[in-house]
C-alpha cells in the first residue's frame, strides 16, 4: 500500500513538472513573439516622437524629437527639435553606453537608459525595441479582458539588472501586441502604467501609434482627487529606410545639432 501511495505521488510530481514545463515554454514562446512583433533587425527604423507630459495640477510641456534605431547592433540615436531651449541635445547608444550630448558645451555625458527623457514619464530604454524573451521570464499567466481585446497576462520577472523595472506585468492580445504594461520596484510597488492603444502596420512588423504613460510615483491632490503624472506619446512617419552606419557615431550627432 505504501509503495502504491509513493508511486501515485511521484507519477503526480512528474505530470505537475511535465505541465509546468509546458506552460513555461508557451510563455517564453509568446515572449518571443512579442518581441518580433515590434522588431526591425533587418533594416533601420526611423521616426518623430511628440512627447507631452501633463504634471498633477494641469501644466504641460511638449518635446518633440527625431528618433534613429538599429535593433541589429541595438544602437538608436535621438536628436531633440523642440522645444527651443533643448534643441540639438541629442542621446546616443553605443552597445551598453548611453551618451547625452549638449550643444552648447559641446560635450558627451554618460547618462543611464533606465532615467527618464526629458523630466518626462518616458525612460531613455523605451526607445529601444522589445528584448522581454531575453531580459524577463514569465513567472504566470492567466487571461483578461481588457476593452475589446482578449489578452494573455504575463507577470516577468528580471534576468538581469540592465532593466529599467525589475518586475512587469504585460496584457497582451489575440494579435501579439502588447496593449497594457505595469512596471514594478523589486519589492512590488506599482511604479508606472503604460497603456498602448493603437499601432501602426511598417513594413511587416508594428510600431506603436500612442501612449499613455501614468506615473504612480507623482502624485498630488487636487480638488480632493489623487492626479498622477501623465505621458503621453505619439509616433509619426515611421520608416525603413537604412541609414549610413555613421549615423550612430558622435560624430553624426555633433554634426546635425548644429
Amino acid at each position: 500500500m505504501k509503495k502504491t501511495i509513493l508511486l501515485a505521488m511521484a507519477c503526480m510530481a512528474a505530470a505537475l513538472s511535465a505541465a509546468y514545463a509546458q506552460d513555461a515554454g508557451s510563455r517564453s514562446a509568446l515572449l518571443r513573439a512579442v518581441d518580433e512583433r515590434v522588431a526591425f533587425p533587418d533594416t533601420d527604423l526611423s521616426a518623430r516622437y511628440t512627447i507631452v507630459k501633463r504634471d498633477p495640477g494641469g501644466a504641460t510641456s511638449t518635446t518633440v524629437a527625431a528618433m534613429f534605431r538599429r535593433d541589429a547592433t541595438g544602437q538608436f540615436l535621438i536628436l531633440i527639435l523642440e522645444p527651443t531651449a533643448d534643441k540639438g541635445k541629442g542621446y546616443l547608444k553605443e552597445g551598453d553606453n548611453l551618451w547625452l550630448y549638449d550643444p552648447v558645451g559641446k560635450s558627451f555625458t554618460f547618462t543611464s537608459a533606465k532615467e527618464r527623457f526629458q523630466n518626462s514619464s518616458f525612460r531613455n530604454s523605451d526607445f529601444n525595441a522589445y528584448n522581454f524573451s531575453r531580459d524577463y521570464r514569465a513567472v504566470s499567466d492567466r487571461s483578461e479582458k481588457l476593452g475589446k481585446f482578449d489578452c494573455d497576462v504575463l507577470e516577468l520577472e528580471a534576468l538581469n539588472d540592465r532593466v529599467t523595472f525589475p518586475k512587469v506585468v504585460l496584457w497582451v492580445s489575440d494579435d501579439g501586441l502588447v496593449r497594457k504594461m505595469e512596471d514594478y520596484s523589486l519589492s512590488g510597488q506599482l511604479m508606472r502604467t503604460t497603456a498602448i492603444p493603437s499601432y501602426q502596420k511598417v513594413g511587416e512588423r508594428w510600431v506603436p501609434m500612442s501612449m499613455v504613460i501614468v506615473d504612480h510615483l507623482k502624485s498630488r491632490t487636487v480638488g480632493g482627487k489623487v492626479e498622477y503624472e501623465r505621458t503621453t506619446v505619439t509616433v509619426s512617419g515611421p520608416s525603413l529606410k537604412k541609414l549610413p552606419d555613421s549615423t550612430y557615431t558622435k560624430e553624426y550627432l555633433e554634426r546635425v545639432s548644429r
